[in-house]
């Protein structure tokens, strides 16, 4: 599906190698993916990893040029929302410039939909999760809950993301994911074809990936609906080891 993942050391700098690193946290847009307890479980993390933590209620900060100079981690979520062109511009300079950008679910993959920008940062973007079969429904988000298989790539057996770990099984939305192939995969899912669904054979999704952008390094994990897939040790351990990898480097 791509390439060989790239584990290289990113070659940007800090401008001061002695000072703490810093993570900025942004969250917000729809309430369903619980954007402040979902980034809340990785707070204690980014401080024992010794980040420096800001977190914002609003994009608006990629728009500071300074704040986002000063960033070495962005962990957003985010799903659906807005944002305004400078903000973005902001974020996408701040990523080639060196900055990691991390996050999950919909809070990264399906993060303002209406630009084209950032869909090409990315790199994937949510585009479906199928339903339950007509029977099986009752009404609520639960209809969108699936049984699926998150399968780890030859290339993700050996990333330090997700090296050592096992395939695992979760009952959660199962992202449909539209991407191109300058991501590297590092786990896939595979959408079965049933018959009250219109697609004729299984489709396969990226479920884990990272990118490289500039100097920059992107991780996204479509895992992560809810707190409880969230604080599952596969998914938590590939998110935390993201957020370290992603993360500027001297």
């Amino acid at each position: 599906m791509t390439g060989s993942p790239d584990t290289r050391q990113p070659d940007a700098r800090r401008p001061d190698d002695a000072a703490p690193r810093t993570a900025l946290v942004v969250r917000g847009g729809w309430e369903g993916h619980h954007p402040r307890e979902a980034t809340e479980l990785f707070l204690p993390f980014l401080e024992a990893a010794g980040f420096s933590v800001r977190v914002e209620e609003s994009n608006a900060v990629y728009a500071d040029a300074a704040a986002m100079a000063a960033t070495d981690l962005v962990v957003q979520c985010v799903t659906m929302s807005t944002i305004a062109p400078e903000a973005l511009a902001g974020l996408r300079e701040a990523v080639r410039a060196g900055a990691g950008l991390v996050g999950w679910h919909g809070g990264i993959a399906d993060a303002y939909r209406g630009e084209a920008d950032y869909l090409q940062l990315i790199g994937g973007q949510f585009a479906a999760h199928p339903a339950r079969e007509p029977e099986q429904r009752v009404g609520d988000g639960s209809d969108y809950f699936l049984p699926y298989r998150v399968e780890f790539t030859p290339a993700g057996r050996e990333h330090p993301i997700t090296a050592g770990l096992d395939d695992f099984e979760l009952e959660t939305e199962q992202y449909w994911v539209l991407h191109d192939d300058l991501i590297d995969v590092l786990a896939t899912t595979t959408h079965p074809a049933p018959a009250h669904h219109p697609w004729h054979r299984p489709v396969t999704s990226p479920a884990v990936w990272t990118r490289r952008w500039g100097d920059g390094r992107i991780v996204v994990a479509t895992p992560g609906h809810d707190l409880d897939v969230l604080r599952r040790a596969p998914v938590r351990t590939i998110l935390e080891r993201g957020m370290l990898w992603a993360a500027r480097t001297a």
